[in-house]
């Protein structure tokens, strides 16, 4: 059986000293580096492959530090405390022995409680009537995913007309793929930054820090399988020279898997 092309990008070598090794993907490419998103499930999968992991995880924050150059990585991922049911982790990732990425994790043992969505997800068409993404994607990673944008897609014209930052789409790896952690981490970064759908200007941009939180365990992403999701993302604020972002991804059936928020540093 082929190996996914994410598959294959996320894919870590133990070492002996207990750092892992990976290589950054042409297949995840984005403008400068590789795809954030791409980035952070390196992360993540260091903890998910780690022999000491509890639980599942229920957070991830990363901090860009520096764009990853094309080539060879080290990841260091360390329980710093583990809990009788929550284990929380510290993640470095290195290149030619510099910080380009530090990260927190926290994993728990998710336990059946009183839930609920309070955030519902919105009504929207189903992806079979909304169309794919027009045009050929200007950016590699942009072609590893299906996007079949609602409102607030790329800008067919970049002519400053722009007027609202909320977008929605539904969304997919691209081939289809049985959705997991570290395909949802990544699939959470999917969004266009917010300035350009704000403003349908071009302006230099790059994620400073992501935070995803992961609502769903493990049965809820099974139960998705390598169906689309709804997603949904928007700013709050635009001032000297960052901004952030909230995004939301549903599942099909409706369940709220995953909720997202990231400051952007932006120029004029």
């Amino acid at each position: 059986m082929k190996t996914h092309p994410f598959d294959k990008a996320i894919k870590l070598a133990a070492q002996d000293d207990g750092t892992w090794l990976g290589r950054t993907s042409a297949a995840y490419g984005n403008m400068v580096g590789p795809f954030g998103g791409i980035t952070a499930a390196q992360a993540l999968n260091a903890v998910l492959c780690h022999p000491d992991l509890l639980g599942e995880p229920v957070s991830l924050t990363v901090n860009f530090a520096a764009a990853l150059s094309d080539g060879e990585f080290s990841v260091q991922a360390r329980a710093a405390r583990t809990n009788r049911s929550t284990q929380h982790w510290i993640i470095e990732m290195l290149q030619a022995g510099q910080t380009v990425l530090t990260a927190t994790a926290v994993t728990a043992l998710r336990r059946e409680t009183w839930s609920v969505d309070e955030e519902s997800m919105p009504a929207c068409p189903l992806p079979d009537d909304v169309p794919l993404q027009k045009g050929v994607a200007p950016i590699e990673f942009v072609k590893r995913y299906e996007l079949r944008p609602i409102v607030g897609g790329m800008p067919e014209v970049w002519d400053a007309s722009g007027h609202s930052s909320l977008s929605q789409l539904w969304v997919r790896d691209q081939p289809p793929r049985a959705l997991d952690f570290a395909s949802l981490c990544a699939i959470a970064d999917i969004f266009f930054p917010r300035v350009f759908i704000r403003r349908s200007t071009h302006v230099p941009v790059g994620t400073v820090s992501m935070t995803v939180y992961f609502h769903a365990g493990a049965e809820q992403l099974a139960k998705t399988g390598d169906g689309y999701l709804l997603g949904q993302a928007r700013a709050q604020a635009f001032r000297n020279g960052f901004f952030d972002q909230t995004s939301q991804l549903w599942s099909h059936n409706g369940d709220l898997l995953v909720t997202t928020h990231q400051v952007v540093y932006y120029k004029e």
